[in-house]
């Protein structure tokens, strides 16, 4: 039996030509016969979904550590947010959502139990041995590290969510090959010598996307969070003007209604005039470039999925709002310094006994290896806990475990 792909729902006749074509794809590492009832992007999101690395994000954190109340973002529900959004510049701009949303699927599976933290403090350990970047391990884990295919590990997916994986942000390498942010973590060097990224391009439309809607998702959740938390005021608020007239719209609009309504209606008109802005931005520039594919926009030279000026602007301030009044509070602070140390100390004791990782794929591999390979397998193992898991393995290793709450 043969499909009719238009027949389907999902043809290509809808979306603008400078959008990435799922029927034109260049392809994956380890060729597939391609699905008749979805588009390799589709499949690529599906594959993300499933994974064990997506499933174990409900337990890392986004800001707040999942003991403090049951209502806060996970990496999980953040990346859902940034997913939706996506979906939605992808489709008020023509581009292929299944590849938009893939990209906000997979974009943070690289990190580590306790957000950046955990980040920062994995960073310093490894740092003898090429340091840890949790892009580059999203790479690794969805071309390595997911063992659930018969014929390949990782994944398998397509060229352009790989690009949209690592090149989300902007170009990793000018055109002469320097780092445009610093040296490229060695795993994204060594996948592209068996499977060239082109990392001195911009990524495509529905990766720069994705990208974007992360920036609006986090600017918008953390604040409705840091409000629950009670480190944020109303008052505070007031110190943004993007965010002061969205106050007095609402309440002007709806005089005395209650704190948690108050707070949605402004977080919901904060996403709007986000999205509507970056459409307007991208609008704008692809009318000035004109490009007729997406290697068009790869070759464009800069982003076309962006802020504006203004909106760059009140990005600035919303982070600066958010760095002072969260992510540097005190009691922040306090949990932070809580959450290094039991990463720290369980990197040291896995690399003093590596037969402690004994949930571990390749634990029967490791006594043997040379010592960056050993540290290697030994950030693999921390990046992929999640905070509960990691505070239960450092209870059961270590005599005093750090209070999170």
């Amino acid at each position: 039996m043969t499909f009719d792909k238009n027949a389907l729902g999902f043809g290509y006749g809808e979306h603008a030509p400078f959008a990435s074509n799922p029927w034109t794809t260049r392809g994956r590492l380890y060729p597939e016969a391609t699905s008749p009832t979805r588009s390799d992007f589709q499949r690529d999101r599906d594959r993300i979904v499933h994974t064990t690395a997506f499933r174990r994000l409900k337990h890392k954190t986004q800001v707040f550590i999942a003991a403090d109340g049951d209502h806060y973002r996970t990496r999980l529900t953040h990346t859902i947010e940034v997913a939706q959004i996506a979906r939605a510049l992808a489709r008020a701009l023509k581009l292929d959502e299944d590849l938009a949303e893939g990209v906000a699927l997979v974009h943070d599976f690289g990190h580590t139990p306790f957000g950046h933290t955990g980040e920062d403090a994995l960073h310093d350990m490894l740092k003898p041995y090429g340091g840890f970047d949790h892009n580059a391990q999203s790479l690794r884990i969805v071309t390595k590290l997911e063992r659930r295919y018969a014929e390949f590990d990782g994944l398998n997916l397509t060229w352009e969510s790989l690009e949209g994986l690592v090149k989300h942000n902007g170009p990793l390498l000018t055109l002469d090959g320097q780092g445009t942010h610093g040296p490229v973590p060695q795993p994204i060097l060594d996948y592209c010598a068996i499977h060239d990224l082109e990392l001195a391009s911009f990524a495509s439309l529905e990766a720069q996307v994705a990208a974007i809607a992360d920036d609006i998702a986090y600017n918008t959740h953390d604040i409705d969070d840091g409000l629950r938390s009670g480190y944020l005021t109303f008052e505070m608020l007031e110190d943004v003007p993007f965010l002061a007239r969205l106050m007095r719209e609402v309440s002007d609009r709806y005089p005395g209604l209650e704190a948690g309504r108050f707070t949605h209606e402004i977080m919901r008109r904060q996403i709007t005039a986000m999205v509507e802005d970056v459409i307007s931005v991208a609008q704008a520039r692809l009318a000035d470039v004109r490009p007729e594919s997406a290697t068009d926009v790869r070759q464009a030279g800069k982003v076309m999925a962006t802020f504006s000026e203004e909106m760059s602007e009140t990005d600035k301030q919303i982070k600066r709002l958010l760095m002072t009044r969260i992510y540097r509070h005190p009691e922040v602070m306090r949990v932070r310094e809580g959450a290094a140390s039991i990463v720290c100390d369980l990197y040291r004791a896995f690399m003093a006994d590596p037969l402690l990782m004994r949930e571990h794929y390749w634990i029967d591999q490791i006594p043997g290896m040379a010592e960056p390979a050993r540290a290697r397998h030994v950030g693999d193992y921390l990046a992929g806990m999640t905070d509960t898991f990691a505070i239960s393995v450092h209870r059961r290793l270590f005599d005093h475990t750090p209070d999170l709450r």
